[in-house]
């Protein structure tokens, strides 16, 4: 939806494309953040050649290592700006307001910001890289350089990425299209440690025009972010609730190749949630059993709890963290 500025009579003339740092607002960003050069950028990703490619849909995001600051990154490439769009100054701003949102927000469970670049039409931000790939790598890809997650590691991954939310919750923000691809995992001793990748942020109750990923991923969202764009906390709980049953079941959100009854992740699981006697057949099959069946019924309790229909019968964050960090560290249950 964006417009052309009208030609009042005159001659139209090439303008060559003002810097970002000519925003008001940029001296400030440059000050909290880091900012690197696209030169630099290129030269650490051999001119972003596929090789250095970690993720082929938008935002494009390449890995490499940047020699000023001695670590390897994720670089995420944003949209060139069309500087002869008169929505070019609306959208620098937006780029950086983005990039002073995501600085401020520091959480252990939250991918940090390193820093960004505004060399002429180029937007990147510079984020740190973790190594292990994503959770839906782990939970669905077979390859014997993705380890199997055993019950400990998926209910301890579960909580942190809950108290992710918990805390963007508390700022006001939610994140919009939360999946088993956005939740990123570091190693720490042996311990495969989850952070949200941030991908989309909004405020809590905002409306919003065309979630793309409502359209192509509709068993991901909650049923009123799916059918009219309103994104909230309850949203984000629900979205949430369908991972923890990807991460209990091992199946995907949806799986087209299932059959017809059983293709969406939330409708089967309703089924078989009625009964406890069918509790152990929603435990994924890679498990090998080996998980305390209190563990299991209480995960599912808390999964039944966050997809509810009704947003307002869905359990707040806080509450959710509460039981899944019981269930994260209780080897008993």
């Amino acid at each position: 939806m964006e417009a052309c500025f009208p030609f009042l009579g005159v001659r139209k003339r090439r303008v060559p494309p003002p810097p970002v740092e000519g925003d008001p607002h940029h001296r400030n960003i440059a000050a909290a953040a880091r900012t690197f050069s696209f030169e630099e950028l290129a030269a650490a990703t051999r001119s972003f050649r596929d090789e250095h490619l970690v993720a082929g849909r938008e935002p494009r995001v390449y890995r490499g290592r940047l020699k000023s600051v001695n670590q390897v990154v994720a670089m995420k490439l944003q949209h060139l700006v069309d500087r002869n769009n008169v929505s070019t100054e609306q959208r620098n701003s937006e780029f950086l307001a983005r990039v002073l949102m995501l600085n401020a927000l520091r959480h252990p469970n939250l991918v940090n910001l390193i820093g960004f670049c505004a060399d002429g039409n180029h937007r990147i931000l510079v984020h740190e890289y973790l190594p292990l790939g994503s959770l839906e790598d782990h939970l669905h890809d077979p390859s014997p350089d993705k380890g199997r997650l055993d019950w400990s590691a998926r209910m301890n991954i579960a909580a942190d990425v809950a108290r992710g939310l918990e805390y963007l919750h508390g700022k006001g923000m939610v994140y919009c299209c939360l999946r088993s691809s956005d939740v990123l995992l570091g190693d720490g001793d042996g311990y495969h440690y989850p952070k949200l990748s941030q991908y989309e942020l909004a405020k809590d109750g905002q409306l919003l025009d065309g979630i793309r990923e409502a359209r192509d991923f509709p068993c991901t969202f909650a049923p009123e972010t799916a059918m009219c764009g309103k994104v909230c906390r309850s949203s984000d709980v629900y979205s949430f609730g369908v991972m923890l049953l990807e991460m209990i079941t091992g199946r995907r959100p949806y799986s087209p190749q299932a059959a017809v009854e059983d293709r969406d992740l939330v409708k089967w699981a309703r089924t078989l949630l009625e009964d406890r006697v069918e509790f152990r057949r929603m435990a994924d099959p890679a498990l090998q059993g080996r998980y305390p069946f209190l563990g299991l019924e209480e995960a599912l309790t808390v999964a039944s709890m966050c997809i509810h229909e009704d947003p307002a019968m869905r359990s707040p964050i806080g509450a959710v963290v509460t039981d899944l960090a019981r269930l994260a560290y209780d080897r008993s249950s």
